[in-house]
């Protein structure tokens, strides 16, 4: 919420005492004496109370008995999705008034910053598992808004997999580690999850997604959110419009590969974790805008999809994003199980100017939040841990439960009374209250679904056809990967037919290395597709990652391969140009500690070859210096650090005989016929060299030019040799 030394902040508001003016709860312990729980003062919590040095502990000692019992309490029941999670806190500021569309008060003013904490997540494993398993991402955000708190608890795919809420235990219990063995972890690479989604059509647009590189992304920086629901706003004079929520990051929309994905989890279990909490330690502050595509009432079946359908998207070429406003988080938590664990968010936690419609999996999601937390928080009265208070005062006459923490003064803990003058009072519409939009509603009861649901291979295909062909076949790669470790072939062959619905040549892809016949016949188009004559879209550009944003390298992380008799004058040229494009070199030798530059320099090696790998940068140089590059060589490490960023597609740079670390590779030697040459500046599929080191100023341009393209994906079928 605001600034914290190092940590940054929210200009305006830079003193620690700031933050305990609106924090009283926070608690700095510098300075301060060791007591209980009831204040007391202790004097010694290294040796308990004994009867003599070397006789039985005494029960008397009360502050064993607090200390102890607490520590057999500390752990609370993990979430049964998105347990595993980091947060951090941040700020969001509205470009312009709103107020055409919503009431919701922050949303009008450019000038005011809503504190908010977000918590990003996985879905499927515990709370140890690892972070860069291919999952859905939950992006979850609690702004502290002047009406209340509203929760946009989103996800970084905007869409679901399933249509009711009824069955999302299923499709949890499907994807969950299998009960008779409690494996696999973190994976839906297994026979129960893959029977339920070869039974379920409606999950078939959710599954392309999943089986895409979004489902691995570079970093929680580098991924968008989505509300997945349409929600409405409604304004001062009580006018309704639909309206998808987004989240873009402007450091835009990047993803890692599945083979580093897979090491990381081995070698760096906690990277996205880590990664979150040193960009912000650094100042790389992660920031988003806030998108909204607004659907006027008269459009709501204008379009050949059902806007209440959890598992359809509106795509931006029909319905552009307008960026209304801007999220940027500036500041670490202080205690993580205080913070980031015990946060509690809830769909249903809304403000005055925005509303729901009747999507059936946002009104079950709206009963199963509220009701998760009360058994994980331990009782009604969650709302009152300090990460989850409004910043909105609250009346009210609830009481009592457990960890009640408001002590309300008075008798008349009811309404209507007059012993409290009434109090406290209603509001009214004009005063601030929320009031539900007035919608008409009247049908049958029954257990009923539309049938505008029914169609659910057209956006499927949608997405299909949007993808670049790097990104079909990361996502045949990921669907032979997934139903290869699939036992049974019956599930097997019912999802290769569900897949050639979407795309003959991608069902018979899949279908070739899994064992299991090609689909038959061609793909059919759905009775609901475009043949309706309502708006719709063959191909979505906005759906596909190469086309996310490339001008940027700010933040990235670029290993510099270096040892004693390192070319001093090419590492302190590249690494200027990096610093100051807002990149970070992180010198990485052989060992850590002091390496000193042919003119006797001095730099830090922050990372060992023992500790370090390639998959935890975005780029890698290797500077000039004969005496470096013959003792990296000589490790073999540094040539397998090399050889793994280029099977993974990065930015590789070297200077002077640094090229030469380059050359000995094979796969290298095949992609880049000119790079071991004599020639000057060489650029070929992401990797640059330089021999004459004149040239300096256009290789650190061209190296950063390839850095900021993410990827180099005419490489990977050089990799694969």
């Amino acid at each position: 919420m605001a600034e914290q030394g190092k940590k940054g902040g929210s200009p305006g508001i830079s003193a620690h005492s700031k933050i305990d003016s609106l924090e009283p709860h926070r608690e700095d312990l510098t300075g301060t004496v060791l007591s209980t729980d009831q204040g007391i003062r202790i004097d010694s919590t290294d040796d308990s109370l004994k009867a003599g040095a070397r006789g039985p502990t005494l029960l008397e000692d009360f502050h064993l008995r607090e200390k102890i019992t607490h520590f057999d309490h500390e752990r609370i029941p993990e979430r049964v999705v998105h347990a595993r999670g980091s947060g951090a806190h941040g700020y969001f500021q509205v470009y312009e008034s709103m107020a055409e569309y919503t009431r919701a008060a922050f949303l009008q003013d450019p000038s005011v910053r809503t504190p908010v904490f977000v918590r990003f997540s996985t879905v499927v494993g515990s709370r140890g598992s690892a972070d860069t398993v291919r999952d859905v991402r939950g992006f979850a955000t609690k702004f502290y808004t002047p009406e209340g708190n509203f929760d946009l608890v989103g996800n970084n795919i905007p869409v679901f997999f399933i249509q009711d809420g009824i069955k999302f235990p299923d499709v949890i219990h499907a994807i969950k580690p299998e009960p008779d063995r409690e494996i696999p972890q973190a994976s839906s690479a297994h026979d129960t999850f893959w029977d339920f989604i070869s039974l379920m059509p409606e999950s078939t647009h959710m599954i392309m997604w999943v089986l895409s590189d979004r489902a691995i992304p570079r970093s929680f920086r580098m991924m968008e959110g989505f509300g997945v629901h349409t929600f409405r706003f409604v304004n001062a004079q009580g006018k309704s419009r639909f309206v998808k929520l987004h989240w873009k990051p402007l450091l835009g929309v990047h993803s890692h590969v599945w083979d580093e994905a897979q090491e990381l989890a081995g070698r760096d279990p906690d990277y996205h974790r880590r990664d979150l909490w040193d960009a912000i330690e650094r100042g790389d502050h992660p920031e988003y805008e806030l998108g909204v595509q607004i659907i006027e009432e008269e459009d709501e079946f204008a379009f050949d999809f059902d806007l209440l359908d959890a598992t359809k998207i509106v795509p931006e070429e029909l319905v552009p994003v307008r960026r209304i406003g801007k999220l940027t988080l500036n500041r670490n938590p202080d205690n993580f199980f205080a913070e980031t664990e015990q946060v509690a968010f809830h769909t249903a936690n809304i403000v005055p100017g925005i509303d729901f419609t009747d999507d059936p999996l946002l009104h079950v999601r709206n009963f199963s939040y509220l009701d998760t937390q009360l058994l994980r928080l331990g009782g009604p009265n969650f709302p009152q841990i300090p990460i989850n208070r409004p910043l909105a005062p609250v009346h009210n006459q609830n009481q009592d439960g457990f960890m009640q923490q408001r002590i309300k003064q008075g008798r008349a803990h009811y309404l209507p009374n007059s012993l409290a003058g009434g109090c406290p009072m209603t509001a009214s519409w004009e005063s601030g209250a929320f009031v539900h939009h007035a919608e008409r509603v009247l049908g049958l009861k029954a257990r009923l679904r539309s049938d505008t649901f029914k169609d659910h291979i057209t956006q499927a295909r949608l997405f299909w056809n949007s993808l670049s062909a790097p990104e079909k076949k990361h996502l045949i790669r990921a669907a032979r990967f997934e139903l290869g470790k699939v036992a049974t072939r019956e599930i097997r062959e019912r999802m290769v037919a569900r897949l050639g619905e979407v795309d003959a040549d991608l069902g018979r892809l899949v279908a070739e290395a899994i064992g299991v016949a090609a689909p038959a016949g061609q793909p059919q188009v759905p009775s609901k597709g475009t043949a309706t004559g309502k708006r719709s879209v063959g191909a979505s550009p906005a759906l596909s990652m190469e086309n996310t944003v490339k001008d940027t390298v700010k933040s990235r992380l670029v290993a510099v391969l270096a040892a004693d008799g390192f070319s001093a004058a090419e590492l302190a040229a590249v690494k200027a140009a990096l610093e100051a494009a807002g990149a970070h070199a992180q010198v990485v030798s052989t060992r850590l500690g002091t390496i000193h530059g042919d003119d006797g320099s001095a730099v830090e090696a922050e990372r060992s070859l023992l500790t370090a790998r390639s998959v935890m940068f975005d780029a890698v140089y290797v500077p000039g210096g004969r005496a470096s590059v013959e003792a990296l060589a000589a490790t073999g490490e540094a040539v397998q650090f090399v050889n793994e960023a280029f099977k993974h597609c990065k930015a590789i740079g070297a200077t002077g005989d640094g090229v030469a670390l380059l050359s000995s590779s094979p796969l290298q030697g095949v992609a880049l016929a000119g790079a071991s040459g004599a020639g000057p500046l060489v650029s070929d599929k992401g990797v640059v060299t330089l021999r004459d080191p004149a040239g300096l100023v256009p290789f650190s341009h061209e190296l950063l030019r390839a850095i900021a393209q993410h990827r180099h994906w005419d490489r990977e079928d050089v990799a694969q040799i």
